[in-house]
């Protein structure tokens, strides 16, 4: 009943409409007519209340099967819709169509929907939140609120830093310095996951002397030095150009040099990113003047793929110059020391050998790398102690005996300089290396190393990211090998340590640590910071241990045969990391106020006069700087031995510091030089100087003197 009556409105308003169209268009247009016969009877008869004078054609038969009716009277729009059947058959089932929904158009009004709702949630618990009594809603609660915020955020960041920090305790580097079997790791055995350390302490061995008796007879190593730099650190390539890449004692050693002969392989480079284009002009014209800047095919970062682009670029680009003089024992020969190329343009700060062969108008090819090392710009290289360490780790015997390899020990350069001449001795080094390897193919001839500082704690085992060096085989192996550009992103000191341990020869790689001679600014305050150190403080050091171990067996009345890791068990003591100049986690502060240049450089010197003053002390600075130890005194004589990198260098003046430090200074201080004299007048005796004049008594790891 219901229908009928929608159906009866639907027509009446439908007539209405039409006789509107007609009456308005009645002046232009005749009125339409309609037979009767031109319609179906059966589906569409003719109504009693129409006729065909009054009536125009329906725009939509009035069909009287239930399922044809509209659910809704029709709109204007509609009154255009054809009329004949078969069309009205075939719009009804469009639209039926249509009004079924696809899935994917489901699924989105699902997902419209329970967005809607979870922001429908949102808004309520919000609402309720603002509403809620203590909800701060005045401008003085407002500030108070986010200010407790802060600090609980600040703090809780604090607590996840140190509970995430490994280094939490100053580091035992007097240990490293005399005993290391005595430090972690070698306080302990080896796990048998762990890569091959060299050298081994695990026996109790202690640290083998350095320099070699024969280093100087040994051909020179070729290093490639990539300082990672940015491009707006102008003034720190600057200083790195004029100090430790130049500077005669970074190249030569202390004392009397070797001319320059042991770096005259060793070129520096600085290596960056893709400069900004604020950067861009000036780096470009940088490069014209100075020739030693590489820009690489990356944006500039840290972390993000630079150390892997760095080595692939390396790897077809990198070259150093030849050796220009001969030297007792013949160069190695590895797969790549075929491999030449013309020399680059020379930078100002290359070796004096290169700059004389290029101006003699007969230069040499320049070679493949025997390393190459990528070096941060904060920290400072003393290039002579560098070269030599790897110069011994490129001509010592990689192949091991049996017992040796299970213990994973380095087959170390003998020292047979008091059993056999010079040359003889020297030679010796590589009879052994020449006979286990005549049957090898050139390519497993060459050495596999990974050298630097070895950072070991309960999260990681790597090589710290201020300086490490890879053989040119491992850079080769790098560039090439795809398992390693997925590994190219993260930490990437942490991300090169973990390519080493997924070479296809990764038991043979020699993870080779130098721990005493790498250490972090004085000023820095971490835990790898103590004052500038020198061969002279590490003997006292290695005495004031050895008499620590005597008296820590005395008292445990263990005697002589105690080792030292029965009697200090798994623990380290904390005096084995004090330092005269720096102390963990505090800000430097000088002894005294008010120093002058040179006094405040040599109170960064560790254990030396001017770093014991204090308040109430009778000793004056004046007095201990005259009575401090000249460069020939500190290094004992020798040409090397010392420091080899000193990182964590954040400011220019700690810059500058490092370079006086390590740089400049007399041979002889006025002490030393007036007892000189003091022999000679005496005919070559030993006088006893005035009491001004007497060196200062020894002190003990605690700071006790004796």
């Amino acid at each position: 009943m219901d229908l009928t009556l929608r159906v009866q409105e639907c027509e009446s308003a439908e007539s209405t409409d039409s006789e509107d169209t007609a009456r308005t268009h009645s002046h232009s247009f005749p009125p339409l007519q309609s037979s009767p016969r031109t319609r179906s009877r059966f589906l569409f008869p003719v109504s009693a209340s129409s006729t065909p004078s009054s009536t125009p054609l329906p725009s939509r038969s009035t069909s009287p099967l239930p399922q044809f009716y509209p659910t809704s009277c029709p709109s204007e729009s509609d009154s255009d819709q054809p009329t004949s059947p078969l069309l009205l058959s075939r719009t009804f089932a469009w639209r039926t169509h249509a009004r079924q929904r696809s899935w994917w158009s489901i699924s989105g009004h699902r997902r419209r929907k329970r967005g809607w709702r979870l922001t429908r949630v949102t808004r309520r618990w919000l609402r309720r939140l603002v509403r809620y009594p203590f909800f701060p809603s005045q401008p003085i609660t407002i500030v108070l609120t986010l200010i407790l915020f802060s600090i609980f955020a600040i703090s809780l960041t604090l607590l996840l830093i140190y509970v995430l920090n490994p280094d939490k305790e100053p580091l035992p580097w007097r240990a490293y310095c005399s005993n290391p079997s005595l430090a972690p790791p070698f306080n302990h055995p080896l796990q048998p996951t762990s890569p091959h350390l060299y050298p081994d302490f695990t026996d109790g061995s202690p640290y083998p002397p350095f320099p070699h008796a024969e280093l100087d007879r040994l051909p020179p190593a070729g290093v490639f030095v990539g300082v990672f730099s940015v491009d707006s650190a102008f003034d720190r390539r600057n200083l790195v150009r004029t100090t430790w890449a130049s500077h005669p004692r970074s190249r030569e050693g202390a004392g009397p040099g070797d001319e320059g002969v042991g770096t005259s392989r060793t070129v520096v480079r600085f290596v960056l990113g893709q400069p900004s284009r604020e950067w861009e002009r000036r780096v470009k014209l940088e490069m014209e003047m100075y020739n030693d800047i590489i820009i690489l095919p990356i944006s500039e970062n840290m972390n993000n793929g630079k150390s892997h682009t760095y080595f692939s670029w390396a790897a077809i680009n990198a070259w150093v110059p030849p050796a220009y003089t001969s030297a007792d024992v013949p160069p190695p020969s590895f797969s790549y020391s075929n491999f030449t190329s013309t020399p680059p343009p020379l930078a100002p700060h290359d070796p004096f050998l290169a700059w004389h062969d290029i101006n003699s108008g007969k230069s040499k090819p320049w070679v493949r790398p025997d390393f190459v090392v990528k070096v941060d710009d904060d920290s400072f290289v003393m290039l002579a102690e560098l070269e030599a360490r790897l110069r011994l780790e490129l001509h010592s015997n990689p192949r091991l005996p049996d017992n040796a390899r299970q213990h994973g020990r380095r087959a170390s350069v003998p020292d047979t300089s008091s059993s056999m001449p010079g040359p003889a001795a020297a030679a010796g080094l590589f009879s052994t290396n020449h006979r286990a390897l005549s049957d090898s193919t050139p390519h497993n001839q060459d050495p596999l190393i990974y050298w630097g500082y070895l950072v070991t704690n309960r999260l990681h085992m790597f090589m710290a990211g201020e300086l490490y060096a890879l053989s040119w085989s491992l850079v080769d192996w790098v560039s090439k090998d795809p398992t390693v550009k997925l590994l190219a992103r993260g930490a990437e000191d942490k991300q090169t340590a973990a390519w080493m341990r997924i070479h296809p020869r990764a038991s043979e790689v020699r993870w080779t640590s130098e721990r005493c001679w790498i250490y972090d600014h004085p000023r820095a305050g971490t835990v790898y910071a103590h004052g500038f150190l020198f061969p002279s403080e590490v003997t006292r050091v290695k005495k004031a241990m050895a008499a620590e171990l005597e008296s820590a067996a005395a008292q445990a009345l263990l005697g002589a045969v105690a080792t030292p890791t029965s009697v200090l068990g798994s623990g380290t003591p904390s005096a084995w990391g004090r330092s005269s100049v720096a102390t963990f986690h505090a800000r430097y502060t000088p002894p005294l106020p008010d120093l002058t240049t040179k006094h405040g450089a040599e109170a960064l010197v560790e254990g030396s006069d001017m770093s014991l003053l204090r308040e109430g002390n009778p000793m004056t600075p004046e007095y201990a700087w005259s009575h401090r130890e000249g460069r020939k005194s500190r290094y004992e004589g020798n040409r090397l031995g010392g420091t080899v990198v000193v990182h964590y260098i954040k400011k220019n003046m700690w810059y500058l510091e490092t370079a006086l430090a390590l740089l400049e200074g007399e041979e002889q201080s006025e002490a030393e030089q007036y007892e000189s004299n003091r022999r000679i007048q005496a005919g070559g005796e030993r006088t006893v100087l005035p009491h001004s004049y007497q060196r200062r008594p020894q002190v003990d790891l605690h700071g006790r003197g004796h």
